[in-house]
């Protein structure tokens, strides 16, 4: 038998319903949530980036959310770093942890651990990155797919950080990233029992979800959040700058796009989001329970019982 102490994971593509759920088995087994999404991390797009409301947040404790300003360039390791002190407390306290989010990476990191891909030396990551600025988004993603040809072509020619870093790894070690990331470390992030509920509702629903939460982030102000992001100065290159709808409205404030279109490409943008999560958590995440039901028809009673029966039950 093993002493592990249990973790719950609620995963699913944006929109889904992943914060009512967590907010619901929080409140019937005595949890805390700790987010996992990449987006969610940052201090200054609560609307733009969905996060629990206020009201949402006083109900139970929330962890990890609006911790890091928009300025930092958060990472799955950064994350798990941060993720691993929570959840240490949380369970010093005999608490039951709750993981809810969308970024896929940061929760394979912490059930099987991440890769050890080696340091790239300074002068190395600077000059990669002179390249990149003098030749253009283009053209360097061109002469990377002649030495990381998944990178170059899963990338877009607009993603310079994820472009920089995979052409800096592999002038550093001759290795391309993918190699190294399925180098798998033996050891999961956070040594814990995970029970994980994946949330997959039918597309349609997904879809029509996104397309009125953007709306309502639209009402509830998101185009002043915008503008105060815009008054910050946060290079484009920053993950915060790349949030859905956050850079469709910039390109508003910058007189390139109207309000209308911004925001039927933002939704778009929210919807070709889903499908790649969706994608990912078919491929990657060891689901212990999918819900595949529309919202209304969700058994949450068949989730509470999965819940219930897991805690309680001690691992092998």
């Amino acid at each position: 038998m093993t002493d592990l102490k249990p973790v719950v994971i609620i995963a699913g593509p944006t929109a889904c319903g992943k914060t009512e759920l967590a907010l619901q088995i929080a409140e019937a087994f005595d949890g805390e949530i700790v987010n996992a999404d990449s987006m969610q991390v940052y201090k200054e797009l609560r609307i733009l980036t969905a996060r629990p409301s206020d009201e949402e947040e006083s109900r139970v404790p929330h962890h990890l959310f609006g911790c890091l300003p928009v300025s930092e360039r958060c990472s799955a390791g950064m994350w798990l770093k941060m993720a691993q002190d929570v959840l240490t407390d949380i369970h010093a306290r005999d608490k039951l942890p709750i993981i809810a989010g969308g970024t896929g990476l940061y929760i394979k990191a912490l059930t099987d651990g991440l890769a050890k891909i080696p340091e790239v030396p300074v002068e190395i990551f600077e000059g990669v990155q002179s390249h990149f600025d003098e030749v253009g988004g283009e053209r360097f993603k061109t002469e990377l797919a002649l030495v990381d040809p998944g990178a170059s072509e899963r990338l877009p020619a607009t993603d310079r950080q994820r472009l920089i870093r995979a052409a800096a790894v592999f002038a550093a070690t001759g290795q391309t990233l993918s190699e190294w990331q399925r180098v798998q470390t033996s050891e999961p992030g956070y040594a814990a029992r995970y029970g994980t509920v994946v949330l997959m509702p039918p597309r349609d629903e997904i879809y029509a979800a996104i397309n009125a939460r953007f709306d309502q982030m639209m009402d509830q102000g998101a185009m002043a959040e915008a503008e105060a992001f815009a008054e910050l100065g946060i290079p484009s290159d920053l993950p915060s700058a790349r949030a859905v709808g956050v850079a469709e409205l910039l390109r508003v404030i910058r007189g390139e796009m109207t309000l209308e279109a911004a925001v039927t490409k933002a939704k778009t943008s929210s919807r070709n989001l889903a499908k790649r999560q969706i994608t990912w958590f078919k491929r990657q995440i060891r689901a212990d329970m999918t819900s595949d039901e529309k919202y209304m028809e969700r058994d949450n009673d068949k989730i509470f019982a999965f819940i219930r029966q897991f805690v309680l039950t001690e691992g092998n």
